[in-house]
C-alpha cells in the first residue's frame, strides 16, 4: 500500500483525502531527506577533492613549460655552437624557476633548497606538507629511454643526407632532440575516506617536447663567410682573383647611374652593417 501513496496523494481516490495527506507530508519529507543524502554522498567528496585536482593541474602545466624551456634551451646552447648547458645545471634551473616560489628570482647557478621559503605554497596537502616531497623529485631526462646526458636526447634522421652542401655548410644532422620533465608526488595523508585512493596512488607527471636543434649557426660573422666561401657552395669565389682586372671596368660601366659596382668573386660587398650609433648605449 506505502508503493502507491505517491499516485493516492496526486490523483485521490475515495478513501478520506484528510489521512492521505498527513501520510504524504510524512513520506515527502523522509523522500526529500533521502535525497539529500544521496547527492551529498557523491559531491561532498568531489568538493573536498576539486581543490587538490587544481594543485594537480597546476604542477602539470609547469611540468610542460619546464619541458619546454630545457628543449628550445638547447637550440642556443648546444655542442654545435659552443656546449650543451650542464645537465646538473640545467636541473637545477628548472626547479628553481618553475616548481619553486612564484617570486624566485632568475639568477645564474641558483638552486632550490628543500626549505619553505623556496616551496609554492600553493602545492599543499590538507595536512599541511608539500606535493613535491623534495626538489630532487624534479627529475630531468632525454631522448626516448630519458638517459641523463644531452646524447642520449637525440633519434636519428637521414632526411639531410641527400642535400650535397650539408657538409660544406657544416649542417649537423643529429636527429630530433627530446627532454622528459619528470615530477614525483607525494601521497594523501592516509586514513581519509574522502582523498582514497589518492592516498597510495603514486602519482608521478612526465612532461616531454621534441625539437630539431640542429640549425645553421655561426659563432660570429667571420664564420659564416668563411663557410659561404667554400667554392663548393660559392663557385664564383674562384674568380676572386681576377677582381684587380675587372673592378675598374664595372665601375666605369656604373659610374654614370651612381651606382657602386660589386666586386668580382666576393660576397661580402652584400653584407648589412649596423650603423655605428646604434651599437652604443642608448639614452
Amino acid at each position: 500500500m506505502n508503493a502507491f501513496l505517491p499516485l493516492v496523494c496526486a490523483f485521490g481516490t475515495s478513501v478520506s483525502r484528510s489521512r492521505f495527506h498527513r501520510r504524504c507530508a510524512h513520506l515527502q519529507q523522509g523522500q526529500a531527506l533521502t535525497e539529500f543524502l544521496v547527492v551529498a554522498l557523491a559531491l561532498v567528496p568531489l568538493f573536498l577533492l576539486m581543490p587538490l585536482i587544481g594543485k594537480y593541474q597546476d604542477i602539470a602545466h609547469s611540468t610542460q613549460m619546464a619541458a619546454r624551456y630545457t628543449a628550445f634551451a638547447a637550440t642556443v646552447r648546444n655542442d654545435a655552437v659552443g656546449r650543451f648547458v650542464p645537465e646538473a645545471q640545467l636541473a637545477d634551473e628548472v626547479r628553481r624557476r618553475f616548481f619553486s616560489n612564484t617570486q624566485a628570482p632568475i639568477k645564474t647557478h641558483d638552486a632550490a633548497a628543500d626549505v619553505d621559503a623556496h616551496r609554492n605554497p600553493f602545492w599543499r596537502r590538507p595536512d599541511g606538507e608539500a606535493l613535491i616531497p623534495s626538489f630532487g623529485a624534479v627529475a630531468l631526462g632525454f631522448g626516448r629511454q630519458q638517459g641523463s646526458a644531452h646524447a642520449d636526447g637525440f633519434a636519428a634522421a637521414s632526411d639531410g643526407d641527400a642535400f650535397p652542401l650539408r657538409g660544406p655548410l657544416s649542417l649537423s644532422s643529429r636527429g630530433i632532440y627530446t627532454t622528459h620533465v619528470r615530477v614525483a608526488l607525494a601521497d594523501m595523508p592516509a586514513g581519509l575516506r574522502a582523498y582514497e585512493p589518492f592516498d597510495r596512488l603514486g602519482l608521478a607527471l612526465v612532461r616531454s617536447t621534441s625539437l630539431l636543434i640542429d640549425p645553421w649557426t655561426g659563432r660570429g660573422p667571420a664564420e659564416v663567410q668563411a663557410r659561404l666561401n667554400d667554392p663548393f657552395v660559392f663557385p664564383g669565389g674562384v674568380l676572386r682573383g681576377a677582381s684587380p682586372a675587372v673592378d675598374p671596368i664595372v665601375e666605369a660601366v656604373e659610374l654614370p647611374g651612381g651606382l657602386k659596382a660589386p666586386r668580382l668573386g666576393r660576397l661580402d660587398f652584400w653584407q648589412d652593417a649596423v650603423p655605428p650609433d646604434r651599437l652604443g648605449p642608448q639614452p
